[in-house]
């Protein structure tokens, strides 16, 4: 993967990890403003996952690269991004856009982390569907 740099937030943490990683995945958006799109097609998504915390792991870890990669690719990889549960098609705020999907990923990272000792916090997803396009989602939980 190309070397990319990507909008960070500030943050009082003493560690700050990120994660790339890209998988492939086909969607539909089943809304008529959504245009062409509401027909299954795909994506080569490229994702970004920012992390932070002040407390390493027993193993001297933020968190293991591997176990973002295993939550999140493993689940979406040559999937159809409708048939995953977090995606059910009865609303707008559900449905498979990449803001949702960057929201879910967030939701699916950050209950991994809230069971961890160390608890770091997701600051960030960064996540390109296409060349042109992509959105960054930060919670406003009041986390940081």
């Amino acid at each position: 993967m190309i070397q990319q740099i990507y909008p960070s937030p500030d943050h009082p943490f003493s560690y700050e990890l990120n994660k790339d990683f890209h998988f492939a995945a086909a969607h539909s958006i089943p809304h008529e403003a959504a245009g062409k799109c509401q027909q299954v097609h795909g994506h080569t998504y490229f994702a970004n996952v920012t992390i932070a915390g002040d407390e390493l792991d027993e193993s001297g870890f933020l968190v293991n690269f591997k176990t973002i990669k295993n939550l999140l690719h493993d689940r979406f990889d040559h999937k159809v991004l409708n048939e995953d549960e977090r995606f059910p098609s009865e609303s707008g705020n559900t449905f498979p856009t990449t803001e949702v999907v960057a929201r879910v990923m967030y939701e699916i990272i950050q209950e991994y982390l809230d069971k961890t000792m160390n608890k770091p916090t997701c600051l960030q997803i960064y996540l390109r569907e296409t060349p042109t396009s992509y959105v960054i989602y930060r919670p406003k939980t009041g986390r940081v």
